[in-house]
């Protein structure tokens, strides 16, 4: 296990009495939000991947996490059935880079509360792990980025096959992988 957490791991106990375990591979991140949730009054702890986040959990499941969807090569998904194979009551948020409804449904139907893309800070992680993020504050989609998201939910249809999503799309390869190569726009 990291520093972070040691083999003999045991919840310190919190103001807010809750427990919330952190799941992500970038440790800058990962140490900045367990320490903010801490400041929130939860008993936070942060690991780098699956094997970390399961081994905690089985010792003393708990009642909140956080997990990014993408941890290096694995995928934060697997992290969320774990966890929810060991307890069905832990709420869960994914947090990803990038973010588009095709993952945000798969994370859902994993077994997910809510799905957020960074940057989200600790209040809004905090609100969606309570379930009192509101339709006010996730907006509205620019085109852009509707756009990128169906371009991506194609691609994941096709199996990640680029000349097979473009013929479905009706784009030239090339102008799809285009569009791929830019980051989604922002909301």
């Amino acid at each position: 296990m990291s520093a972070e957490v040691s083999a003999g791991f045991s919840w310190s106990g919190s103001p807010d009495g809750r427990t919330l375990l952190v799941v992500d591979d970038d440790t800058a991140f990962r140490l900045r939000l367990v320490r903010a949730m801490r400041d929130r009054g939860l008993d936070a702890v942060g690991v780098a991947d699956e094997d970390e986040a399961l081994a905690v959990a089985r010792q003393d499941s708990p009642e909140l996490a956080v997990v990014d969807l993408r941890l290096g090569p694995a995928s934060g998904l697997a992290v969320v059935r774990g966890l929810r194979a060991l307890d069905p009551t832990t709420a869960i948020v994914v947090l990803t880079g990038y973010g588009s409804i095709a993952t945000a449904v798969e994370a859902v139907r994993c077994g997910a509360v809510d799905y957020l893309t960074k940057p989200a800070d600790a209040d809004q992680i905090l609100a969606a792990l309570d379930g009192t993020r509101g339709v006010a504050e996730t907006g509205v989609p620019s085109l852009a980025r509707v756009e990128w998201e169906h371009i991506n939910r194609v691609l994941a249809d096709c199996g990640g096959n680029v000349s097979r999503a473009a013929r479905v799309l009706g784009l030239h390869r090339r102008s799809l992988q285009r569009k791929l190569s830019k980051f989604p726009a922002s909301r």
